[in-house]
């Protein structure tokens, strides 16, 4: 009896068997599940890009960093959550660069012959014509999206560059917009462009993932045939997800001419811009084939496009090196994607 009970009490402390490796357990695996989410792999990217800057780079941190870090990434982002629309159906828009240049020079033409607010809601209107164009070549014509968004990426650098002489101008509207108390929700204040892309982000992702909308376009960018007879218009969806995208382009033009003050006539920038904005959609783990998208990621992935130029400017990289680097630092981001995708997807190979 004595040695039952002395076996009890012994037994007593060790708890039930297994909690500690079960505790163990549950923290990786909680671990493992945030890492496998789409946007997982580049939040934690991200993340320790920024550490590394605070870490090696003094004032990292201050005010003036991130007065000039936010207006870089913000117009990265809202591009690329209308690029999102784009690339989960397996397509991809190359005008976008093109439409964030045009817009503010046709602004600038119209300001001539009427107001300044009916100027720009139809300079705005024109970029739904530009995706609508866009989309109908591609759904109705069957043309690649990739054919018909480089062409149109050239007949409307072109076309800016006649309508501006090849020459800068003012933004329309400057002088009133900067004085008005609405001046941030144009466009002009330092974070005004952060509130915009948070904004859009939350709205876009919404839509992609809680309304049909959205799960048409996942649908479509899975299997256009199998979407197509399972009753979804397929050539819809292409045409109002070109037109979305172009939108954006053209509301990021109008945004940066207003910041700056100025619009000029180059398209060597917005070839920049729509490289950027891709790239953001991209290491934000958006699937190129189509079929899977985040806008949220591409949110993330512009941070971190943003936070890897603003760090390299502060280390003092020399602007022959900042491409190297950041054409490194996005190869290694994709791995790091891919590498999460089989995880998530149980591929061992």
């Amino acid at each position: 009896m004595t040695t039952d009970t002395q076996q009890v009490v012994d037994a007593e402390p060790a708890g039930p068997p297994g909690k500690g490796r079960a505790s163990v357990g549950g923290s990786l695996s909680v671990a493992k599940r945030f890492l496998t989410l789409r946007e997982g792999s580049i939040i934690v990217v991200t993340l320790v890009t920024i550490l590394y800057f605070i870490i090696t780079t003094p004032g990292t941190t201050s005010g003036n960093t991130m007065k000039s870090l936010l207006p870089y990434f913000a117009p990265y982002a809202i591009m690329a959550a209308g690029q999102v629309f784009v690339m989960t159906l397996g397509e991809i828009d190359l005008s976008i660069g093109s439409v964030y240049l045009f817009i503010p020079f046709l602004w600038n033409s119209l300001c001539s012959v009427m107001p300044t607010g009916i100027a720009l809601i139809i300079a705005l209107a024109a970029s739904l014509v530009v995706g609508a164009i866009n989309g109908f070549f591609i759904a109705y014509v069957g043309i690649a999206s990739f054919v018909v968004t480089l062409g149109m990426l050239f007949f409307l650098d072109g076309l800016t560059l006649v309508i501006s002489h090849a020459t800068q101008i003012n933004t329309p509207g400057t002088s009133l917009v900067s004085t008005s108390r609405f001046d941030s929700f144009f466009g002009a204040g330092t974070y005004s462009e952060l509130f915009w892309a948070i904004g859009i982000v939350i709205l876009l992702q919404i839509l992609l993932s809680r309304t049909k909308w959205g799960l048409y376009t996942v649908a479509v960018g899975g299997n256009k045939l199998a979407a197509a007879e399972a009753g979804i218009k397929v050539r819809r969806v292409l045409m109002r997800n070109f037109i979305l995208c172009a939108f954006f382009a053209a509301l990021v033009g109008v945004f940066e001419a207003i910041r700056v003050g100025s619009a000029s006539p180059d398209p060597s920038g917005s070839s920049v811009i729509l490289f950027q904005a891709i790239s953001a959609v991209i290491i934000g783990g958006t699937l190129m084939t189509g079929g899977e998208g985040t806008v949220v990621g591409a949110l993330i992935g512009a941070l971190f496009l943003g936070v890897l130029n603003e760090g390299l400017i502060l280390k003092g990289v020399s602007s022959n090196y900042a491409d190297l680097y950041l054409g490194l630092a996005i190869i290694v981001a994709m791995v790091i994607n891919v590498y999460i995708q089989r995880i998530r997807r149980g591929s061992h190979g």
